[in-house]
């Protein structure tokens, strides 16, 4: 009840904007319960009247009643509207602060987790929390119109009314015994689902690389795998419901054949009439069943809301996931200057860099050149503060990036990478994503710059294209060039070109490489390339080996005296 309360209040915090709507709601929702307490009372009396013939009596309980199903019908419209009011609203807000949380988790814990973790919890698991006010309300009001049940056999006869309370009693320790069971299957269920949602993601993400790599059967293979696997878990908790509920049913069966012979010794004995036993006997469903089933429905609610509640909130706190932590200072434009200091970085056991320390001016073109893993992409991801340094520092205008607030590292630092991500819009929204206000001229000059324009200007729909979900329409090149067009827009002082030219074509590529040249001098541009034929021109180009600068220098410089960059220099004219 505790946890129950207190996810409650936390909920209802993204649901205050639509309090008018809660209160509606809950105002609706006593007198429909009222209502549904009047309703059998009246009933009952509609049979005592029938059974003794005073028709007159009988005619305005009928008449009450029609007026009671008529307030009803309108209350319950009113309930509805406001329900959904609230419940779309308080739904939006969670997935909202869910989405907006996800993206402050470190990219460590991305990498260990599936899509799937995130996409069923910001889905589903929001859209369940809510709920409890809509759907968990409606069964607490059946409930309670079930109890104006008991009160009306109560006032009936007081036996029948303790031999019903007992029996209810037992039905409902059955399906507390029930509901705890079977959320523990679901707690198991609901991990298997976020795995499989993952792996299907990745079926549809990367189907063209399956079918290129004639690795269908053996995906399908693992998808049937994690199904079956779903559904075993779906299974068991199924099968936990069904024993309980024949369980249950067993039991209910007993207690309706002990109703009857209680009325017949209450009828034997005189202490009811054939119409008082009647309308005792009929409402055994509403006792029996309903009361129960409504009960059961509530705690199934309740457990499924703090089951939710609990993953969800682990997205918005620290204890599974970890967040991004930035500093309070801020720079609003970079000169540009950087400096790593004694650097070092794992991936988990896999140490890269190994006290890294270099320093580079602004304004100056660098190359970063090695051999695959050595740690070239990581500089980068650390200059980014997509990863933080294990230990030593890096300072950014003289400022450690520890101190530095978000705003100053990533509007002032762009990276293209070798597989850029394109989002399923337009090419003008792709672009806008860095820049709301946007201009025409803008565009079209970023676009030119990245050897863009002339390609966008040869489809149907031009700039407004949808590229589809990653980009899938374009080609590799082509992604590659709305990357960069996209950094020229963003316009940062940094910008670091992680193989972006490496999809290209010669001529694509020289057309960049001439953009990149024309940049010169006004920014600080740092580039990771295979081709060292691209980076000839660098202020300087640094040599990675091992997770450590080895080698500094303009390209003759390293030709001609450093020799593990001219065997790099003369494999590659091999090829």
């Amino acid at each position: 009840m505790k946890e129950t309360l207190h996810n409650l209040k936390e909920v209802y915090k993204y649901g205050r904007k639509y309090k008018k709507n809660l209160i509606i709601f809950t105002i609706m929702s006593i007198s429909f319960i009222i209502l549904n307490i009047i309703s059998p009372i009246i009933a009952a009396k509609q049979l005592v009247y029938l059974t003794d013939s005073l028709y007159q009596e009988l005619l305005l309980a009928s008449l009450f009643i029609l007026g009671i199903n008529f307030i009803a019908a309108i209350n319950r419209w009113i309930l509805r509207r406001n329900t959904q009011v609230f419940f779309r609203g308080t739904t939006k807000n969670i997935q909202l602060d869910a989405a907006k949380e996800i993206l402050k988790i470190e990219i460590r814990d991305i990498d260990k987790s599936t899509s799937g973790t995130f996409i069923q919890r910001i889905g589903n698991d929001t859209d369940e929390m809510s709920k409890i006010f809509t759907r968990g309300m409606g069964y607490l009001t059946n409930i309670l119109t079930d109890v104006g049940i008991f009160v009306a056999i109560f006032v009936i006869n007081k036996i029948v009314f303790i031999y019903y309370f007992l029996g209810s009693l037992l039905l409902t320790l059955i399906h507390l015994c029930k509901v705890r069971k079977v959320n523990e299957e679901d707690k198991k269920y609901r991990t298997r689902r976020e795995k499989t949602s993952g792996l299907l993601g990745e079926l549809v993400r990367g189907i063209r690389d399956i079918k290129m790599l004639h690795a269908k059967d053996s995906f399908i293979e693992e998808v049937e795998n994690n199904i079956d696997a779903l559904t075993q878990s779906q299974f068991a908790m199924r099968n936990k419901e069904m024993d309980y509920d024949t369980f249950a049913s067993f039991c209910s069966g007993f207690i309706r054949f002990g109703l009857v012979i209680l009325l017949i010794v209450l009828l034997s004995n005189d202490s009811i009439t054939i119409a008082t036993a009647i309308i005792l006997y009929n409402y055994r469903t509403r006792v029996l069943n309903n009361l129960i089933e409504h009960t059961g429905n509530l705690m199934t609610e309740v457990k499924g809301f703090n089951l939710s509640c609990n993953r969800v909130f682990a997205l918005l706190g620290e204890e599974e996931f970890h967040k991004e932590t930035f500093g309070k200072k801020h720079i609003d434009k970079m000169k540009g200057d950087f400096e790593f200091k004694d650097v070092y970085f794992s991936y988990e056991e896999n140490q890269v860099l190994k006290g890294l320390s270099f320093k580079i001016k602004t304004n100056e073109t660098v190359a970063f050149v090695g051999k695959n893993g050595v740690g070239k992409t990581t500089i980068f991801s650390l200059l980014c503060k997509l990863y933080s340094v294990d230990q030593g520092d890096i300072l950014l205008d003289g400022i450690s990036i520890k101190d530095l607030d978000e705003y100053s590292i990533r509007n002032n630092i762009t990276i293209i990478s070798q597989n850029p991500y394109i989002f399923n819009m337009s090419i003008k929204d792709n672009l806008r994503l860095v820049k709301e206000e946007l201009t025409e001229k803008e565009m079209l000059e970023a676009c030119k710059m990245a050897c863009l324009h002339d390609f966008i200007e040869s489809l149907p729909e031009k700039y407004d294209t949808i590229v589809g979900e990653g980009g899938v329409t374009l080609s590799g090149g082509q992604r590659q060039r709305l990357a960069i067009a996209r950094a020229f827009v963003q316009k940062t002082k940094i910008i670091l070109f992680d193989e972006a030219t490496s999809a290209l074509d010669n001529d694509t590529q020289h057309s960049i490489q001439q953009a990149i040249n024309n940049m010169k001098d006004n920014y600080t541009i740092l580039i990771i390339a295979h081709r060292l034929s691209t980076i000839v021109n660098a202020d300087k180009i640094m040599l990675v080996e091992d997770g450590q600068i080895t080698a500094t220098g303009t390209h003759k410089t390293l030709l001609s005296k450093n020799k593990a960059y001219k065997k790099l220099y003369e494999n590659e004219l091999l090829k």
